[in-house]
């Protein structure tokens, strides 16, 4: 799959079991459009969660949602080569982002530094999720992070969760 055309949810556990979790999944080649892609397919899966579930998805979360994975996107597009698997996954009322590249160096975030330019991705991404992972595979690496989907009445987002 080249990732363009972005499809339904399919709702399954990692045994393919049938869950009532709404989850996506796509394979991404890592070149070209893809990050664009990416976000586009995390909009719209955001949008059906929304529509056919009925889960509350705020501004911010659809924004944020974007942003992550388009951060994650990037940093396997600019780091490891070959394919990139996206995963998006609700749970209770967050949203799991999860990209696996082929490059098992896990990331780090840099110290902030406002005369950097570039290289702040991870910085973006640990700043805005409330729950971030990095994890070794037998092939390759997976980083997840996991955001709030609605705001709270008052507006405020809730802090860090664990993962």
């Amino acid at each position: 799959m080249d990732g363009t055309e972005p499809a339904a949810p399919v709702p399954a556990d990692d045994n393919g079991t049938a869950t009532s979790e709404p989850a996506f999944s796509a394979a991404l080649d890592g070149e070209g459009p893809c990050i664009s892609t990416a976000r586009r397919m995390a909009a719209d899966f955001l949008t059906r969660v929304q529509g056919v579930h009925g889960l509350p998805v705020s501004d911010r979360a659809m924004d944020l949602t974007q942003l992550l994975v388009s951060e994650l996107v990037t940093n396997a597009c600019k780091y490891a080569p070959g394919p990139i698997l996206l995963e998006l996954r609700i749970v209770g009322d967050l949203v799991e982002i999860t990209v696996w590249d082929s490059d098992p160096v896990l990331p780090i975030a840099r110290a902030a530094d406002p005369s950097r330019v570039g290289q702040h991705g991870m910085e973006i991404v640990m700043s805005v999720a409330q729950a971030f992972e990095a994890r070794r595979q037998p092939v390759g690496k997976s980083i997840t992070a996991r955001l709030v989907l609605p705001d709270d009445p008052g507006g405020a987002v809730t802090g860090r969760l664990p993962l």
